[in-house]
């Protein structure tokens, strides 16, 4: 009798755990991330593009909300600028050399979007003309952009020239 008790005991131990063990888990579930629209991001860094050409074209540098704080900016021939003021200081130096009606463009040919739309890498082409349209230069850039408070900004900014003469070959 000791031992159908023992056993049915030991037997009940076992059931418990067996049945304890094998109970199904719920999955964590994954809040679904909205689908980005490339051509509704591209559109709005363009437009955040159109703004820039505005502050160049307009010689008004101090209503230039295109970078980040933080931001740091590569071109050709120039140390990186780190920080919006060192890069706005830049700007102000480039742009007291234009002539009156000297123009700039940008267009974004390019975006990369992550999957959450918090940064956005942009693939462009610039030029800068005269006052009868005649191309003076032109290049191409690559503009890294965070979401910060609800509006991309530039963190980061790599640019060139395209060389104004063709290449010997």
């Amino acid at each position: 009798m000791k031992n159908k008790i023992l056993i049915g005991g030991l037997l009940g131990v076992v059931m418990t755990l067996a049945i304890a063990c094998n109970q199904k888990k719920e999955e964590p579930t994954v809040a679904a991330v909205p689908a980005i629209d490339n051509e509704q991001v591209k559109a709005e860094i363009q437009a955040i593009e159109n703004d820039f050409a505005a502050v160049y074209n307009t010689r008004n540098i101090d209503s230039l909300t295109y970078y980040a704080d933080d931001a740091t900016s590569y071109f050709s021939g120039k140390m990186p600028l780190v920080g919006k003021e060192a890069i706005h200081q830049s700007m102000k130096e480039e742009m007291s050399s234009f002539l009156k009606g000297d123009k700039i463009s940008f267009e974004t040919k390019e975006v990369y979007v992550t999957e959450n739309g918090d940064h956005v890498m942009e693939i462009g082409a610039y030029k800068f003309s005269d006052s009868t349209g005649v191309k003076l230069r032109s290049g191409n850039y690559f503009s890294l952009f965070k979401k910060i408070d609800g509006k991309y900004k530039c963190i980061r900014d790599m640019g060139n020239s395209e060389p104004s003469e063709p290449m010997a070959k």
